[in-house]
């Protein structure tokens, strides 16, 4: 097929985002809660300028863009990461938890349809992108929380990979983090960020394990989307401004750290790694 991942760190060539169009925050989860719960204010203006500073981000990286149509019933389908997933064989049409949501399929549908189809669709339980890591060929993590995904949408999904002969591990976290993407993402192809005071020490023995340096985020760090960032191979990252500490020690590391504001994204739920579903990667030799 046209569209092909096997890892969460080889060369970005191209993606697929929405246009925030209709965005605005909505109680979908814990940091959106907490938001508009705050006296924190939704501009727009600032909101757009975000979104364009992405776009001139990926663009800069030379990575293809491609785009949903935006929906004005869903304001979340800016998230593109949740509604479809790209595996070494082919998109994966995933199934959304969140009645809200779930309408954010046609758009996907479309765009792909249009283009080489889908290798498989998700119908048994729920399982969401931002739960799916492709870490590298033959390994694959995917959390679930029981809502946003659950144990029988994991299941079906880690069994396609299994066929093929991967290594797969189901990871359990609490709900109140939405996303296992929110407590974990690969930098580089040997450097992940997460919260291992959430995951624990058996996923930190399991990463080291598997040669992957871990970079330690805190409870507020990944509250605020911290954890939540874009690999774009060649020790290259997309990563949003406010995560200072965390840029910072990447690159300490000889990562080189692109990091747009998004805090206004990030203020509902999502940042750079929930916005961007890849199409297509280089092959990670």
């Amino acid at each position: 097929m046209r569209w092909t991942v096997d890892s969460e760190t080889g060369v970005l060539t191209d993606v697929l985002l929405c246009p925030p169009d209709n965005y605005r925050w909505l109680e979908t989860n814990a940091v959106a809660v907490s938001t508009l719960a705050s006296s924190a204010q939704f501009d727009r203006a600032t909101m757009l300028r975000q979104w364009d500073g992405l776009i001139a981000a990926l663009t800069a990286a030379e990575v293809r863009l491609h785009f949903l149509t935006p929906s004005p019933a869903h304001p979340y389908q800016v998230y593109t990461r949740d509604s479809s997933q790209t595996t070494p064989w082919g998109p994966i049409l995933t199934q959304l938890a969140l009645p809200k949501r779930r309408g954010e399929y046609a758009r996907v549908l479309d765009f792909h349809l249009a283009a080489d189809g889908f290798y498989r669709f998700a119908s048994e339980g729920v399982v969401e992108g931002g739960d799916i890591h492709i870490v590298r060929p033959g390994l694959l993590i995917i959390g679930h929380s029981g809502v946003r995904t659950d144990r029988t949408g994991a299941e079906q999904f880690a069994g396609w990979f299994k066929q093929h002969g991967w290594e797969t591990r189901l990871e359990e976290f609490p709900e109140h983090f939405l996303h296992l993407d929110v407590l974990f993402c690969m930098a580089t192809d040997t450097i992940a960020v997460a919260c291992i005071d959430v995951l624990g020490e058996d996923f930190a023995r399991f990463l080291t394990a598997h040669g992957i340096e871990i970079v330690a985020a805190s409870y507020p760090e990944v509250m605020a989307m911290s954890c939540n960032l874009l690999a774009l191979g060649d020790n290259r990252v997309v990563s949003p401004a406010h995560s200072t500490r965390i840029n910072a020690e990447l690159r300490a590391r000889g990562v080189t750290v692109i990091d747009p504001p998004l805090d206004l994204f990030a203020r509902g739920g999502g940042s750079i790694h929930c916005m961007t579903m890849p199409l297509r990667r280089e092959p990670l030799a």
